[in-house]
């Protein structure tokens, strides 16, 4: 008889985020929630308040001698390593000694009986400094000949400088790309609770545990394995709690253990921004050769970043800045090159899309060059250079682009959003004049998934199966708001054919996973979920082996209903049957484990296949700007978005909309701003404008490309989301450039710089006005 019963939660189904409703309520738990047990401390930072300097010592007297203080710690204190850098290489001292690299970098914590106590006594310090002479962005770095704080790289095909100058028509630019700020809803925080011998345990708001856990112990001189990181969830991270945590996450835990009490360090927002890193932004100078059709010959990329004082995580980041400076497009000849500079700023971090954005939007500038020198709708060029078939798909890292979608979601997007006919009414409204201009742009999206450190391509997941039925899951990935939780559960749900709420999700601990991936690279669903799917698939085919000894059938004989097991003949209830495994002595339990397959990375040669599959998208945007003021406008955005087979429509369509806006603010209103001497002035949301609910555009469609799915087999076909769609906010500057371009009779491309505040516009609209 055919089954028509279904379980509830599904993958593939439209299901509320698990936390949803605690979120809306206010019940949803962070870090800052948990009772603070009774002789709870607080730390405070004390950070420099110069740029660069020699640091000749501290006067401390007057902060241990307020009320309340406990304690000091700098580096003298620290019994291990005086190093939190993400990759090991020692260049990031958690306290500075001899020389202060920027303003802002920590010096010293006081640990007090309060916050406040805290904080009023880290104010009272008297720092003994001699000022040295500091360069503060890539281009005043360069003329100081600072080196680069991690190796460059360059991706290289073809014969780049015979093809250029062969090439019809040649282009020269400069563009320069703002930075970032995460502006997380949750700030930085960690809750460290000492144990007995070398023991703490941390409590923390962080996308890597592993790693926090393996810096602390660093500092901590201790094994790993006496540290433990939890963390529930986050109030947000995006990239910025990747590394960034550690600092908070070591100060807590050596202050902890230093006085046997527990120490809870939550900066307010000011510390936190001046004190954490950010996007990395890049001055870009490019050549792009073509010919009158607008189809590429050849390209030349030059991508310096202001990495500052520290590694952190800025070689890979320039690295992927490169990997996606091609975007949709194909380059019969290309050398691209990084310059990951040191300057005397705070160190620059990860961000979603992780440098990934700043190359595609350095590809975008030059398909707009193209189309205003050659009198093109930018439309047009882009078709003729998407990537194609043999002998045109390869990219400048030599992986071969075997996935391709983009024509058909441009396709589909260009008519489903009416751009023809929009983008003539935009052009006939221009050309009456007036003060308000329009625009209209249509951008695509190439995104390659996965880590290009190979090594980071794993996860592990833990899956109990109880005797009444419930199942207790846990894995390596850590939630932040994205639905990382409810898709994985989903997962294990449909594998083991029972509805939802059978299955707890439960905190992610470095006790339960051992060296787990940061949850970043738009990688969480595809490792953990695979990983939970392996853990699931061990405890049915022990189940399976159990009921056909037991029942005396052939192993297909078995099979997992909705909420039930059919056995031959005999159907059981999925509990009582659990109960009777559990009776017979079948292990309920599993450890999960994946590697995505296929993957390489040969940095030394720049030729690989650094990720596993691609992910593709289109967003068309309208704008109209005002010419007096620069003020503008978001009219209208479509989007038509791949996610494979999604495992959650619901949430993937929120992921979408969360990251275009989010990559909308980044190129238009938040601006980063560091005086002369080096102090940032944009640290607070009354100083840095992210985007309001006011900002989105007045019509918003956004729609999932249904009828992809991935040629890989992931988890159930699907593909990454948190990141792509981000780099869809670059079709809103497209369309400002356009609306800008109108005053001139779009004779010439306006090379907006970002962020392109209204300022920003403003000034080039009177350029082009004065021709």
């Amino acid at each position: 008889m055919k089954q028509t019963a279904t379980i509830h939660g599904a993958a593939g189904h439209d299901l509320a985020h698990d936390s949803a409703v605690k979120h809306v309520t206010g019940r949803a738990e962070y870090t800052d929630d948990i009772a603070e047990p009774a002789g709870t401390l607080h730390a405070c930072l004390g950070l420099s308040e110069v740029a660069h300097a020699r640091l000749d010592g501290i006067d401390l007297d007057a902060v241990r001698a307020l009320p309340g203080v406990v304690g000091v710690l700098t580096a003298a204190d620290i019994p291990g390593a005086n190093d939190i850098s993400a990759t090991g290489c020692g260049d990031e001292p958690l306290f500075a000694t001899g020389t202060i690299a920027f303003h802002g970098q920590p010096l010293f914590a006081v640990i007090a009986d309060s916050r406040d106590t805290a904080r009023r006594a880290a104010a009272l310090a008297v720092v003994d400094c001699k000022a040295l002479p500091h360069a503060l962005d890539v281009t005043a770095a360069r003329a100081a000949g600072y080196p680069h704080v991690t190796d460059n790289l360059t991706l290289s095909r073809g014969a780049v400088d015979e093809a250029m100058p062969r090439a019809g028509n040649r282009i020269a630019g400069q563009m320069v790309i703002g930075g970032q700020d995460h502006m997380y809803l949750e700030g930085h925080i960690a809750f460290a609770i000492p144990g007995e011998d070398d023991d703490v345990t941390l409590h923390a708001s962080t996308q890597h545990p592993s790693e926090a856990q393996h810096v602390v112990a660093h500092v901590l001189g201790v094994p790993s394995n006496a540290v433990v990181v939890n963390v529930r969830r986050m109030g947000g991270g995006f990239g910025g709690k990747e590394s960034q945590m550690n600092l908070f996450c070591a100060v807590a835990a050596l202050a902890a253990k230093r006085w046997q009490r527990p120490v809870k360090i939550r900066p307010d927002r000011d510390q936190d921004m001046i004190a954490t890193g950010k996007r990395h932004d890049f001055v870009v100078d490019y050549e792009v050769g073509f010919d009158d059709a607008g189809r590429i010959a050849a390209v030349r990329g030059d991508f310096a970043a202001r990495c500052g004082w520290a590694a952190d995580l800025s070689g890979p980041v320039t690295d992927r800045a490169l990997f996606h400076a091609d975007n949709a497009y194909f380059y019969p000849h290309v050398r691209l090159t990084s310059q990951p500079m040191k300057t005397n700023t705070v160190s620059n971090t990860a961000f979603r899309g992780f440098g990934g954005p700043q190359g595609a939007l350095a590809a975008e500038r030059m398909i707009e060059e193209i189309a205003y020198a050659l009198g093109k709708d930018p439309l047009e060029v882009r078709r003729a250079n998407f990537y194609g078939g043999p002998g045109r798909d390869l990219t400048p890292y030599h992986q071969q682009v075997s996935d391709n979608i983009i024509a058909r979601l441009v396709d589909e997007l260009e008519d489903s959003a009416d751009y023809q006919a929009r983008r003539r009414a935009v052009l006939d409204h221009n050309a009456t004049g007036g003060i308000i201009r329009r625009g209209i742009a249509l951008t695509p999206v190439k995104f390659g998934i996965s880590f290009t450190a190979t090594w980071y391509n794993q996860a592990g997941a833990l899956v109990h199966l109880y005797k009444d039925g419930s199942v207790h899951l846990n894995h390596g990935g850590t939630e932040m708001g994205q639905g990382l939780n409810t898709k994985v559960a989903q997962v294990v749900a449909e594998a083991l054919q029972v509805d939802i709420g059978r299955i707890k999700i439960t905190r992610t601990t470095t006790e339960k996973v051992p060296n787990t991936s940061a949850t970043a690279a738009s990688s969480g669903s595809d490792l953990n979920a695979m990983a939970a799917l392996d853990a699931c698939n061990q405890i049915k085919a022990r189940l399976v082996a159990f009921a056909a000894a037991e029942w005396g059938v052939a192993a297909d004989a078995v099979e997992f209903l909705p909420n039930r097991v059919r056995i031959g003949a005999e159907l059981l209830d999925f509990g009582d049957f659990v109960k009777r495994a559990y009776l017979a002595r079948v292990q309920l339990s599993a450890a999960g484990f994946y590697k995505t397959p296929g993957i390489h990375w040969d940095r030394a040669a720049g030729k690989g296949r650094p990720f596993y599959y691609f992910a593709y998208g289109a967003a068309c945007s309208e704008v109209s700007i005002d010419t007096l003021s620069g003020e503008y406008l978001v009219e209208r955005t479509d989007i038509l978005h791949d996610v494979g087979r999604s495992l959650n429509p619901a949430i993937d369509l929120g992921q979408v909309e969360g990251a275009f806006v989010q990559g909308m603010g980044w190129l238009t209103t938040e601006e980063l701003w560091w005086d002369d001497s080096g102090a940032l002035r944009t640290h607070a949301p009354s100083t840095y404008k992210i985007p309001l609910a006011s900002d989105r555009p007045r019509i918003f469609n956004v729609a999932l490309a249904d009828w992809s799915q991935n040629r890989e087999p992931t988890i159930k076909r699907s593909k990454a989301v948190g990141e792509p769609p981000f780099i869809l906010g670059i079709s809103v500057l497209e369309a400002l450039s356009m609306a800008v371009a109108s005053v001139a009779d779009y004779r010439h491309c306006p090379r907006l710089d970002t962020p392109a505040t209204p300022e920003r516009v403003l000034m080039a609209v009177e350029r082009l006005k004065r021709g």
